[in-house]
């Protein structure tokens, strides 16, 4: 804890504002509800309305302020990417790291069923999967999940099969360690670095394919708040904005909001990732 704070003092103006928008995000999701001035699905005044007080955002097609859910749409999107990212984690790496341990026909099997979903292209296996199954939250946590796991299995497989190589390995079974001590107190301690940094990138990943599913009307289901779905929902009012005027010109603007708040977090995420993958190759200013 005191090497990370020491790390943070000295990190980067790009690491900082990369935090410092993280923070942000994070606050706006754990408080959506005291922030957001009002209810997530709630109708508030008619549809269309201008960036005028007291909806400083406008409303959309059913009248709810829009303002309201862009904060929502805090909570759910990267609240269901968070929850995702951690479970392909959980998934990706315990098998990844066994695989390399173990060796032998446990590596291989897992080796080959990683292939296989590694072979059918993502978007396409997720839209088939949903919508067999339906569109819930559950259904798209799990098969994101599962589909984003083989990259940290074939990530955390590497990482080990290099670390398995090592001396103090060898010391390890020489003095008759178990598989478990083995991977919970010689191979995970030195991963972590390169798994840490993956996270960071796999979660960007995962928050823009919710987004693109969503968009695409297969992610989080009406009238839950979310920035992809919220993106086609006003995407057609570009076709009506006229620029001479301000109250005309922020219905070509509202598709750019929900659009905006995916970027920006992508960015930000990217800009940590960098650093802390900075720290961890052990390359100096």
């Amino acid at each position: 804890m005191t090497q990370w704070l020491f790390h943070l003092r000295h990190a980067p103006l790009s690491a900082r504002i990369g935090l410092g928008l993280i923070v942000i995000y994070a606050v706006l999701a754990l408080f959506a509800p005291l922030i957001a001035p009002y209810g997530e699905a709630e109708v508030i005044g008619p549809a269309y309305q201008p960036w005028v007080a007291p909806y400083y955002l406008g409303t959309d097609a059913l009248g709810r302020d829009v303002m309201s859910r862009l904060i929502y749409g805090a909570r759910n999107t990267v609240g269901i990417a968070l929850i995702t990212t951690c479970l392909a984690f959980l998934i990706g790496a315990v098998l990844g790291l066994m695989a390399a341990t173990l060796g032998g026909w446990v590596d291989t099997a897992l080796s080959r069923l990683v292939d296989v979903l590694m072979a059918i292209p993502s978007l396409i296996f997720a839209l088939l999967i949903l919508t067999i199954t339906g569109a819930s939250a559950l259904a798209l946590i799990c098969v994101i999940a599962v589909l984003d796991s083989t990259r940290v299995f074939r990530l955390s497989r590497a990482v080990a099969q290099g670390i398995l190589t090592m001396d103090y390995i060898e010391v390890a079974r020489m003095r008759g360690e178990g598989l478990g001590w083995i991977l919970r107190r010689e191979i995970l301690p030195n991963a972590s670095a390169p798994l840490i940094a993956e996270f960071g990138l796999r979660f960007c990943f995962v928050f823009l394919f919710i987004s693109a599913l969503s968009f695409l009307g297969l992610g989080l289901q009406p009238p839950t708040a979310d920035w992809g779905s919220m993106v086609r929902e006003s995407a057609r009012l570009i076709s009506f904005a006229n620029f001479s005027s301000w109250q005309t010109a922020t219905f070509g603007l509202a598709p750019l909001l929900p659009a905006a708040a995916i970027a920006i977090l992508t960015v930000a995420v990217n800009l940590v990732v960098d650093w802390v993958l900075h720290l961890s190759s052990g390359l100096k200013d």
